[in-house]
């Protein structure tokens, strides 16, 4: 399929309730065609090759289907460190920046460097996804780092953050106490002082992102 005719399909998908939720949530009317995901991972099914060229055409059309499409159609092996710097600061919504990160980013092979290089960037979709290549770290591989000192550069710079910087701080922070239990109470009572997602609204069966909710809820799944 050509860049065209995906665009088409993708607008033949789209409709308004779709698009009012993405305007909810942050995105402009203009950039968008308002497709459902799962309509959007049927149409790269379809396509079924991955094909980086086509990837990279579609995300810089900065529409948020074809940059949503773009990332399951890439291999992260494939991508240069320079063609994942300009990936990432034409970010163009949160949704992108999510799947961005779990398929892409955190899949690196140089996923340290890119944490590296982006947790000082001035570019808030860098900062995300360094933060969000953090969090995983903590998870998994945590052995190098002072989690000390970092829960006290989330104290420090947290409440200050752009909002889409702090999304994926708080994973950092609940991933400490969920799975480090010497730094478990601290990470609790920071979640608690910061406040931040206290109030986020959360359907129902799902876990509430604030931190301290989130970190006694996954702690106990662990125990029971």
């Amino acid at each position: 399929m050509t860049t065209k005719q995906i665009l088409a399909e993708l607008k033949a998908l789209g409709s308004e309730k779709m698009k009012a939720h993405n305007i909810r949530h942050g995105a402009s009317e203009s950039n968008q065609f308002g497709v459902k995901m799962g309509d959007i991972r049927k149409v790269a099914k379809k396509i079924k090759t991955a094909d980086k060229d086509l990837a990279l055409t579609l995300w810089d059309t900065q529409i948020i289907e074809a940059q949503l499409l773009a990332v399951l159609l890439m291999k992260p092996s494939e991508l240069s460190i320079e063609e994942l710097e300009k990936l990432v600061k034409t970010t163009s919504f949160d949704y992108v920046a999510d799947w961005f990160n779990t398929y892409i980013s955190n899949k690196h092979p140089e996923k340290e460097q890119l944490r590296q290089m982006w947790i000082t960037s001035d570019n808030k979709w860098a900062l995300r996804s360094a933060w969000s290549i953090l969090a995983s770290k903590i998870t998994k591989d945590a052995a190098d780092l002072d989690l000390g000192k970092l829960l006290d550069q989330i104290e420090k710079e947290m409440p200050m953050a752009q909002p889409e910087v702090q999304w994926t701080m708080n994973f950092a922070l609940a991933h400490i106490g969920i799975y480090h239990p010497a730094h478990r109470q601290r990470a609790i009572d920071l979640g608690n002082k910061l406040g931040i997602y206290k109030d986020y609204p959360v359907s129902k069966g799902c876990t509430s992102p604030f931190a301290p909710i989130w970190i006694n809820e996954m702690v106990k799944r662990q125990t029971d």
